[in-house]
């Protein structure tokens, strides 16, 4: 059984790639902390702009829990605005904080190692590859 913060994190993933933005939103707190290499930012209309410019899709890979903690190793692709090309790729992770049934932080790291220190957690919190 999926617990039910990695619920919210997969249907978060979902929301993302599918290019909905209200729902991303709706999935957040309305004061949701958003962070990655340029910088971090709060609220849910800086989670909508960064969808809207980002064109970024992940598909997670591996997934670690603990408690309110949820780190997705992922495959970052980024599309063209114009296109729908994929213009860049790589591997990143990112750690998210659930609360009450809603993303109320997301940061991304570059690798792996970085996110699960971030997040306290390692190896032996893996639930399950994706």
């Amino acid at each position: 059984m999926t617990a039910p913060e990695v619920r919210v994190v997969e249907a978060w993933h979902e929301a993302l790639n599918g290019g909905d933005a209200d729902r991303l939103v709706e999935l957040s707190h309305p004061d949701v902390e958003v962070g990655g290499p340029r910088g971090v930012g709060q609220g849910a209309q800086l989670l909508r702009e960064w969808v809207d410019r980002a064109h970024i899709r992940l598909a997670p890979r591996r997934v670690f829990h603990h408690a309110d903690t949820v780190v997705i190793e992922q495959r970052a692709d980024w599309r063209s605005a114009d296109t729908g090309q994929v213009t860049g790729s790589q591997a990143v992770s990112s750690v998210f904080v659930v609360r009450d049934d809603r993303i109320a932080r997301v940061m991304r790291y570059p690798n792996l190692a970085d996110a699960l220190s971030a997040a306290n957690l390692d190896e032996l919190h893996e639930t399950r590859s994706a």
